[in-house]
């Protein structure tokens, strides 16, 4: 991949790879750079404040200007604001990967040792042609994004999960356990939420569908978005979260803080993960205990992937109703599969039915996503859960979209009812919600309310 393609080469240059090299040999870039390092370092003490970082980045113009002129480099214009930017980036921020983090199109950031970085853009990777110097140079900005926070990563602690200023999450494993050098993962955080007409606009989900969900939000039925890794679970529990009612109390319950409810009335918890002793973890089970003792009229959690499925469960079948969580799962009824073994690691022992008579109960909507051959992110399936017939929980689906076919690399297809009216329409209708009853007719040989991309 080009330059131009990843939007940065050796820390955002432009220039040929001769001149790329040229600026990272010791009398170049790096000899720039760890001069300015040094002096800034040893300046910071008597007259500058680390941690304001306008009076660090004028400091480091004076300390910039100052290396240039006494190394004589001849650069342009555009050359040295370039490496200013760099050397910048170096102090202040996470070095080579900073213009990855300032690229809306970029979603994620994977640092695969010293000598890989790859980007997700547009559903797709792409490797780009970013280095770092070496392993140590790596380890450098992990430290900075762990410091802050209190914590560590070593041969002792050689795994860990962060978050950056923004919200972007970020993972951390190191050798030994990495036998590639530090890697970094970085999920970023969307600046701009997106909503509803967005996934419209892009053909995730149809005005319809959005409609439906809509009314399922508003009249408290439990909701599970279920999906597989990047597919868009956070964005439609964001997009859903939208529909709670403004004069209700939520509390928001997550793994790293990414959900940006709207409403007034909202307490978000987070996990908080052990300390460098290995004390205090407070895991998302024991979040979602402590919710119920705070009169919440709705319980959002992030993700349930551990016993924590248990109180969920319980919550939902004990008045909490109205509750949306997301899991990881291949389907539909991958999903209550997923959550039948979740629920058996709270360590209780209940009956394989009595889980399921439960997992029936409370759920009412499954919408799962998938992120298709093309990169693009779809709602595939919306069943509704409609209770038990001897051990096996009954479902139906109410959505889906069908796919046609490829067209110049791009999946094409439609969205249709499956001709099911919905048992849960009682409810909803209760609510003083009315739907078109067309909203559930199918869509005959992909006409009608086709959607095509």
């Amino acid at each position: 991949m080009n330059m131009n393609q990843s939007g940065s080469g050796f820390y955002g240059f432009d220039e040929s790879s001769q001149d790329r090299d040229a600026f990272r040999d010791d009398n170049g870039y790096g000899g720039v750079r760890d001069e300015v390092r040094r002096r800034l370092m040893s300046e910071l003490s008597p007259g500058v404040d680390s941690g304001d970082t306008a009076q660090v980045r004028r400091a480091l113009r004076r300390i910039f200007d100052e290396t240039l002129n006494e190394k004589q480099l001849a650069l342009s214009s555009r050359e040295r604001r370039d490496l200013f930017e760099q050397v910048v980036a170096d102090v202040l921020g996470l070095g080579p990967i900073e213009p990855l983090l300032r690229d809306d199109t970029v979603t994620e950031v994977m640092v695969n040792g010293a000598n890989q970085v790859w980007i997700e853009r547009n559903g797709r990777l792409e490797e780009t042609d970013i280095r770092f110097r070496d392993p140590q140079e790596v380890m450098r900005i992990i430290d900075r994004i762990v410091g802050p926070l209190g914590r560590r990563v070593d041969e002792s602690s050689p795994m860990v999960d962060a978050r950056l200023p923004d919200g972007s999450r970020v993972n951390v494993i190191i050798p030994p356990l990495s036998l590639d050098g530090p890697c970094i993962s970085i999920r970023k955080f969307a600046s701009a939420a997106y909503l509803a007409d967005d996934l419209i606009r892009i053909g995730s989900v149809t005005e319809e569908m959005m409609e439906f969900f809509r009314a399922c939000v508003r009249s408290r039925l439990n909701i599970v978005i279920s999906g597989g890794t990047s597919t868009g679970k956070t964005t439609l529990l964001n997009i859903l979260s939208r529909y709670l009612p403004g004069d209700e109390r939520i509390i928001t319950i997550e793994d790293a803080a990414e959900l940006q409810l709207q409403q007034r009335h909202v307490i978000r918890l987070e996990t908080r993960p052990p300390n460098i002793e290995g004390k205090g973890e407070v895991p998302i089970r024991q979040l979602v205990i402590n919710a119920l003792r705070m009169r919440p009229d709705r319980i959002v959690v992030g993700e349930v992937r551990g016993g924590e499925a248990l109180d969920m469960l319980q919550a939902m079948n004990t008045g909490h109703d109205g509750s949306l969580t997301t899991a990881h799962s291949n389907s539909p009824r991958d999903t209550l599969h997923r959550v039948e073994t979740m629920t058996l690691m709270a360590g209780m022992d209940l009956p394989l039915r009595a889980i399921r008579e439960q997992i029936s109960s409370a759920f009412d909507l499954i919408i799962h996503l998938q992120r298709l051959a093309d990169g693009s992110r779809r709602i595939v399936k919306v069943s509704e859960v409609q209770g038990m017939e001897g051990d096996v929980i009954v479902m139906q689906d109410i959505f889906r979209f069908v796919q046609t076919g490829v067209e110049n690399g791009r999946v094409d297809g439609y969205f249709t009812a499956m001709g099911i009216r919905p048992k849960f329409m009682d409810k909803i209708e209760a609510s003083g919600i009315s739907l078109e009853p067309d909203i559930f007719v199918p869509t005959r040989d992909g006409q009608g309310r086709r959607r095509r991309r």
